[in-house]
């Protein structure tokens, strides 16, 4: 019993270490915090110096600096083309602009998992019905759909709206803007995975915003994008340009970016 009833600064200082060394026993038992020197399956205890550190990514007028111009003031649309030709769309002060008749147009080079913005605008004074008049569409592997179409107050098919995978799921709201004003379209696009067999072991996915607002959440696609038909997955290669559509209509682009996608981290 101490004397008096009190607690001597010796015989405090000892409850304490007894204390903290009990707190910590426990919370290494729990993996808390990576306090436990034990390998617990991970590569990485939690907040360790060694991991590696992510780059650093500038970003100059919106634009990343790891990432590849498709359609810009500086660059122009040398990373396009039309067939074995140079893109034949119209492009002028940074504007690129369908060319009715001209057919669809591809990136150079190819890409398969990627982060892609682009903007996009229907004209003014042009009539509209449903999917007639105000129509594109970007597709990622030359093969899966994400919806270009003017539909502020104009009626389509839910799985034909801007934003929709086409064909497949309507997109989760509608916030187009007028005719004449830009729509910012931010998309992440992860393609599927074979085994060597040539099964599908995972499927592509999107996840697409526009104007700020999600329209397509992390979606697992039925397969390719096709008008009036379902597909299924069948192998093809990792990679693939991307496709910008001509369906007839002036629709307008610029500001087009892409930044290649390395496969989605996981805990190790």
């Amino acid at each position: 019993m101490p004397q008096g009833g009190r607690f001597m600064p010796c015989q405090i200082r000892a409850l304490s270490v007894v204390t903290i060394g009990i707190a910590l026993s426990t919370l290494a038992a729990s993996g808390v915090s990576g306090l436990s020197t034990e390998d617990d399956g991970f590569r990485w205890r939690v907040h360790d110096e060694d991991r590696p550190k992510p780059p650093v990514v500038a970003v100059e007028n919106g634009v990343p600096s790891d990432a590849i111009v498709l359609v810009g003031p500086r660059s122009g649309v040398q990373a396009l083309r039309s067939g074995d030709h140079p893109c034949r769309w119209p492009f002028s002060e940074g504007v690129l602009t369908v060319g009715p008749g001209a057919g669809d147009i591809h990136s150079r080079e190819s890409f398969g998992d990627c982060q892609l913005h682009l903007e996009w605008k229907f004209p003014e004074g042009r009539s509209v019905n449903g999917q007639m008049g105000g129509n594109s569409g970007v597709f990622f592997l030359d093969r899966y759909e994400v919806q270009i179409l003017h539909t502020f107050e104009n009626e389509s098919y839910a799985d034909g709206m801007a934003g929709s995978i086409y064909g497949q799921f309507p997109p989760l709201a509608n916030p187009i803007k007028p005719a004449d004003q830009w729509n910012f379209y931010d998309i992440v696009f992860r393609g599927p995975r074979f085994d060597e067999a040539g099964e599908l072991v995972r499927p592509a996915t999107l996840t697409v915003m526009i104007n700020g607002v999600l329209v397509q959440d992390h979606v697992s696609l039925l397969g390719p994008t096709k008008h009036k038909a379902r597909t299924s997955y069948e192998p093809h290669e990792p990679v693939g340009p991307l496709r910008f559509q001509d369906h007839g209509d002036p629709i307008a682009f610029r500001n087009v970016w892409l930044r290649p996608l390395s496969d989605p981290q996981v805990a190790e």
